[in-house]
């Protein structure tokens, strides 16, 4: 058995004529075309109507029924869902022991979007569009224009960049109306350009959602490590300028300080800051690893580890300074290996003493 299916997507036939669906049989249909071409004239879904009439007509080889059934206004994935609805309707009526296939009635690409549904439920033997003659690519060209530009990624890749080529020219108006050289605008559009073109490629919007999303979480669910970031980054910051001023003061006590004297002046100025920063940010990752009942001895490693090499860059760029005795260096590299070593193994035998998790089975 064939079914002869029209589709209308948008439920013009509700909305203008006030037909309930699914309609189902010959004389049905033909009076609901009859209705809507009534309502609006103009209405291309009255087409459709008519074509299914005039198919199930002139099919002779074998049983036709006709039906429409329609979705809802918008087109979306709730009309989809409709329209599934009211297939399952209109072959729950059809009381035959055939087979049934369906041939597809439509006006254009939107109401063609419904087909993988109508395919989940019977099987399709083919789709006619009806268009008016006088135009049949135009509500194709619509609806594959509308579907382009509804689609997220391709406004992203497409608009954005169109929009600020064609910002240029009221940009420099505004800026010779201040002085501003046309280079410079267009040296500032083609940077934006350039810089979006670049944040798409490497896919940083992806990653920036992600450090978002990450810090939203840890805002909501009080995570101690945010705070201490941000002071790790603000020591890091009052570290990088401590070791440029040792830097700055260096060179203007020697006449022609070598490259060696600079990066010991720069670490020496840099460290001490540098320590503080990887301290309070591991302390912070402990505190909420152990508040997250995640809590491991050997985590405590890591700010002793900090402490030792701190300790070793210190005292190593003071020598190269020449503050620093070379026996007083070799005690800070002894202790600072030390300290490294007695942490590594306090934790470890903590860890095996005073277990944190489960005992094993």
């Amino acid at each position: 058995m064939l079914l002869v299916l029209c589709v209308d997507l948008d439920d013009d036939l509700g909305r203008k004529a006030g037909v309930e669906t699914p309609v189902i049989g010959r004389e049905a249909v033909e009076s609901a075309a009859v209705a809507l071409a009534t309502a609006d004239p103009e209405d291309s879904d009255a087409n459709v109507l008519f074509e299914g009439i005039h198919l199930y007509e002139t099919i002779e080889d074998e049983t036709v029924e006709v039906a429409a059934v329609t979705g809802t206004d918008g087109g979306d994935v709730a009309a989809n869902r409709e329209v599934g609805r009211e297939v399952d309707t209109v072959l729950a009526s059809l009381a035959t022991g055939e087979d049934v296939r369906a041939l597809v009635v439509t006006d254009g690409a939107q109401d063609e979007s419904v087909i993988p549904v109508i395919r989940s439920r019977i099987a399709i033997d083919g789709v006619r569009r009806v268009v008016v003659r006088q135009a049949q690519n135009l509500e194709s060209v619509y609806y594959t224009t509308k579907q382009v530009l509804d689609d997220p990624e391709t406004r992203g890749t497409v608009l954005v960049p169109l929009g600020i080529l064609l910002l240029i020219y009221p940009i420099a108006i505004v800026a010779d109306y201040y002085g501003v050289t046309g280079a410079v605008v267009f040296g500032l559009t083609s940077a934006l350009l350039g810089l979006y073109v670049l944040f798409r490629g490497l896919a940083l919007e992806e990653r920036l959602d992600a450090l978002a999303e990450r810090v939203r979480s840890g805002l909501f669910a009080g995570r101690v490590v945010l705070t201490t970031y941000v002071v790790a980054a603000a020591l890091l910051v009052i570290g990088g300028v401590s070791g440029v001023e040792l830097v700055e003061g260096l060179g203007g006590a020697t006449t022609d300080p070598n490259a060696a004297l600079l990066i010991a002046a720069l670490v020496r100025g840099s460290v001490t800051w540098f320590a503080a920063a990887g301290v309070t940010a591991s302390l912070g990752r402990v505190v909420d690893e152990y508040l997250a009942d995640r809590f491991e001895w050997r985590y405590l490693n890591a700010p002793f580890y900090v402490l030792s090499i701190a300790v070793v860059l210190y005292f190593v760029s003071g020598y190269f300074l020449g503050s620093v005795p070379l026996d007083t260096l070799a005690a800070a590299l002894t202790g600072g290996t030390l300290l490294g070593l007695a942490s590594t193994l306090a934790f470890a035998i903590a860890e095996s003493r005073f277990p944190r998790g489960p005992e094993p089975t």
